[in-house]
């Protein structure tokens, strides 16, 4: 039965998780479920196979090897950023291994990137296939020459999880490049609508566009929020409002942005306040559009601000913004780069809402590994090659979501991603409670978590300390530290997380 096979694989990940090995002098941490974290519950979805039983380390992060690479690397590219270089062949499921052998718990997975496992078996089958090879070595410009194997692919990948009511999607290469030509979607079919469907360009407007002037290049506006994130192009980067070491020194788009709710928690214990925080913030968003006087014609959120600080809002102030956005005739634009793709438990966190109608666009990246952005009919231009570029994604990316798509179905991650995320929760709830002049505002969906630290300071030493100890980890905002872990992150890796992560918090507290 399910629930025989689900108790087996747990008893499997508990086996596995209580071994500890020390080889070669390596700092092997025990990964073992003790600590007042005995009873983990079983999932449905099979374990990785053969990945490692926890973390290993060799060195201290960066190591030597990594040390080494950064500074060939930077003689002729920046290499202030990276953590580590990473050694894919070696690493395995959701343990990333750095090039000096350091094993570590993966909760970062380049940014939110990656979803079913490091070398995971249904893609690397994929990978041999001639269908795979063929998309490899013969990239097309899909705009004017796709493959005979286009169609099928999106149908049978992307397409196949569109969300609600959204049956068109433009393929582009990045999540800065998905909002970046959603805006341009927006901002056209406005324009259809006000100048006529079939009404020709007038030689005016063809001739103002050309230097930049009205009417051919009209002033219209995109409204976002203050702690936001939406990419680094010029669109984009106007809608960001994330950190100032961003936009610094960029010129942008005089467009405007409305306050983000700042939520107290939990949830439960704050109702009333947090409601009247809602209404202010809607209040806010409708204050902008009145003052811009119908220039605001796309409005972009994400369902949790992220880079921003894991800043949450209720389904009440989505619902809101969908009814403003109706009302005003403002294209509803979703940002699920980073929360789409199971990371909250349901496929698209935007589901969660339960919204009278459906967003106009919903944009997507990072765990699908493709990008671009589902719409409707009416948005796409009334001309081709007005939404265009070379490449219009990457078939092989196409075909790697198609695969994810499928093992997300077929291994129930869905189901993993609620039943681990809710262990975690309330794993880091007790952290919260036995730690809590260091711990506070848990928070999240699914394994999409956070919580917070004091300062900057405690946020910097403490994944320091986490680093070094087995988990590679990042923050978000100037104290939280963020999960974001791949959809396989099971409830044993969380307790092997709970576990190094109250030794580091205790080295802290001293």
């Amino acid at each position: 039965s399910e629930r025989a096979d689900a108790r087996m694989w747990t008893s499997i990940r508990a086996l596995k998780s209580s071994s500890v090995v020390n080889k070669s002098g390596s700092r092997t941490f025990s990964t073992s479920t003790a600590k007042n974290r005995q009873n983990v519950p079983s999932t449905p979805s099979k374990p990785f196979p053969d990945e490692p039983t926890g973390p290993s380390m060799k060195t201290s992060v960066p190591g030597p090897k990594s040390k080494e690479l950064i500074s060939q690397m930077d003689k002729h590219q920046d290499a202030r950023t990276p953590h580590f270089f990473v050694d894919y062949q070696k690493s395995k499921g959701n343990y990333v291994v750095d090039a000096d052998g350091n094993v570590m718990l993966d909760i970062l997975c380049s940014i939110a990137s990656h979803s079913i496992g490091y070398n995971a078996p249904a893609l690397l089958n994929a990978a041999r296939s001639d269908e795979w090879v063929t998309a490899l070595v013969n990239r097309p410009a899909t705009g004017i020459q796709p493959s005979t194997t286009w169609p099928g692919i999106l149908d049978n990948g992307i397409l196949s999880v569109a969300p609600k009511g959204l049956d068109q999607v433009f393929t582009a290469m990045c999540g800065t490049c998905a909002n970046e030509t959603a805006f341009k979607a927006v901002f056209m079919a406005h324009q259809k609508k006000v100048r006529g469907s079939t009404t020709p360009y007038t030689p005016e407007e063809l001739s103002s566009c050309m230097k930049n002037e009205a009417p051919g290049t009209p002033d219209l506006r995109i409204l976002s929020f203050k702690g936001g994130f939406h990419g680094r192009l010029f669109g984009s980067l106007s809608t960001t409002r994330s950190k100032a070491l961003h936009k610094i020194d960029i010129p942008a788009f005089d467009w405007p942005q409305a306050e983000f709710p700042k939520l107290r928690y939990p949830l439960e214990q704050f109702k009333e306040e947090n409601r009247r925080e809602e209404d202010r913030c809607l209040d806010d968003v409708r204050r902008v559009l009145k003052e811009n006087g119908g220039k605001v014609v796309g409005l972009i959120v994400e369902p949790i601000q992220g880079e921003g600080g894991d800043n949450y809002a209720t389904p009440y102030f989505f619902q809101g913004l969908r009814k403003i956005t109706k009302e005003n005739d403002v294209a509803f634009i979703v940002d699920e780069v980073q929360t789409g793709v199971g990371a909250t438990g349901k496929f698209w966190a935007h589901d969660h809402w339960n919204l009278s109608s459906p967003p106009d666009v919903v944009t997507f990246s990072k765990k699908m590994q493709a990008a671009g952005f589902y719409h409707s009919l009416d948005l796409r231009p009334r001309e081709g090659y007005r939404n265009f570029n070379t490449w219009l994604g990457d078939p092989i990316r196409a075909l790697q979501a198609g695969v994810i798509i499928k093992e997300v179905k077929e291994n129930r991650l869905l189901e993993n991603v609620e039943i681990t995320g809710k262990y975690l929760k309330d794993g880091l709830v007790d952290l919260q409670k036995k730690y809590p002049d260091l711990v506070s505002n848990v928070r999240g969906v699914g394994t999409f978590l956070a919580f917070d630290l004091p300062a900057p300071e405690v946020q910097e030493k403490f994944l320091a300390k986490l680093r070094q100890t087995g988990v590679e980890a990042t923050g978000s905002g100037t104290k939280s530290v963020r999960f974001r872990p791949m959809l396989i992150f099971a409830p044993t890796h969380a307790a092997q997380f709970l576990n190094i992560a109250e030794d580091a918090l205790k080295s802290l507290n001293k």
